[in-house]
């Protein structure tokens, strides 16, 4: 069984003749442990795709069966709590909580998860070290090379050891070289098992991933 399956859906913002429609009826599965780029331009559909996967939107029309359960039609709590357990979500801004430790922000998803307060601060140290941070638990963003900040998004990510992981754009706002040590660290995950869905305007990052899902003016040209 698939990980993910879009049955036919879509999102229509507004009505009539001035409705936008950001993403046409789609249709795609995703296999547990890949690596999939959601590719495209600026306005193609890619934001609104990886919201609809994130649960953060509600599909206009179709269905989305997340490990078989149909997540598309939840009310807002359900699709929470959901996003909260199995949806890790990466953004290329970070959405670090500046005036916290690094530590703190790896700890806030399980704090909402209602983790125990030692075991969580555990296995946030656990993440960061893992992402090379173990020696600067205590450092805030604002310490930090966008590297580290997205290296700590990453940990923050999996805190919950979540279904899918979910990168808007996560090498938007890094040089090259870092932005290829954030393409390792998701190759490792994968290699663990992990799923992860890149939405993506890079082609050069096409050859890095397993499969592509590419979008035009909200429509599925490729896949």
């Amino acid at each position: 069984m698939s990980l993910i399956q879009l049955q036919g859906i879509s999102r229509v913002y507004g009505s009539g003749p001035t409705a936008v429609h950001a993403l046409r009826p789609a249709t795609l599965c995703v296999e547990e442990g890949t690596f999939v780029a959601i590719y495209g331009a600026s306005g193609s559909g890619k934001s609104t795709m990886l919201n609809m996967l994130g649960l953060l939107d509600e599909p206009t029309t179709g269905d989305y069966l997340l490990e078989g359960r149909n997540v598309a039609k939840l009310t807002d709590a359900a699709r929470s709590e959901i996003r909260c357990r199995e949806v890790g979500i990466i953004f290329q801004s970070f959405n670090l909580f500046p005036h916290f430790s690094i530590l703190e922000n790896v700890c806030m998803p399980m704090r909402f998860a209602g983790v125990d307060r030692h075991e969580m601060r555990d296995r946030a140290a656990e993440l960061l070290t893992r992402v090379g941070l173990g020696d600067r638990l205590a450092h805030s963003p604002s310490q930090l090379s966008g590297g580290q900040c997205q290296r700590v998004a990453i940990a923050r990510a999996l805190a919950n050891k979540p279904t899918v992981i979910l990168a808007d754009e996560p090498t938007g706002n890094l040089d090259v070289k870092t932005g290829d040590e954030i393409i390792g660290v998701f190759h490792e995950l994968v290699a663990e098992g992990h799923t992860v869905i890149m939405v993506t305007h890079n082609a050069e990052y096409e050859k890095e991933v397993q499969r592509v899902i590419e979008l035009h003016d909200g429509n599925v040209v490729r896949q």
